[in-house]
């Protein structure tokens, strides 16, 4: 089942490079109590994924702040490694994008945005999706249809969502 506007989101245990390696975080202390936006993309370093899709979040990174988001999370079925580097490439983890790997793809499947694509080496991958997670339950939600499409998932359409 696709989760909805009105849902709270499962608890999931993500991955992400901290100065020792490897490090657990959880989808609920990400969000507890707390306004963020998250965004999920087929994969790290592939086409709009690095041309369209994070960018979008990092030239909409300030107005979220202004607007109470307290963090803006991106989320990909790759290991930490790969999210890291992408990460730094992009620059998106400058601009304080967290890059958070799912990579046993337990969040996204639980989240009902799995697909997978053998002929291009993508199984149990995400769709394209943003959204806006305020404690733990999802306010709005934007999902693609195709993922190599980024519109309605993109930062500045979620930005104009929230008004």
């Amino acid at each position: 089942m696709t989760i909805k506007v009105g849902d709270k989101l499962p608890d999931a245990t993500l991955l992400v490079m901290g100065d020792g390696g490897p490090e657990q975080v959880t989808m609920a202390d990400k969000t507890q109590d707390r306004k963020v936006v998250i965004f999920g993309l087929p994969g790290a370093y592939t086409g709009t994924c690095s041309t369209a899709h994070v960018p979008s979040f990092m030239i909409t990174h300030e107005d979220f702040k202004a607007r109470g988001v307290d963090e803006i999370i991106c989320v990909s079925v790759n290991d930490p490694f790969v999210m890291k580097a992408w990460g730094e490439l992009t620059r998106a983890s400058d601009e304080g994008i967290t890059m958070l790997a799912d990579a046993e793809s337990n969040f996204t499947k639980a989240i009902g945005m799995d697909f997978s694509a053998p002929p291009v080496g993508f199984v149990n991958r995400s769709k394209r999706y943003s959204m806006l997670v305020e404690n733990g339950e999802v306010k709005i939600l934007n999902a693609e249809e195709n993922p190599g499409e980024c519109d309605i998932s993109a930062g500045e359409t979620l930005l104009e969502q929230m008004g």
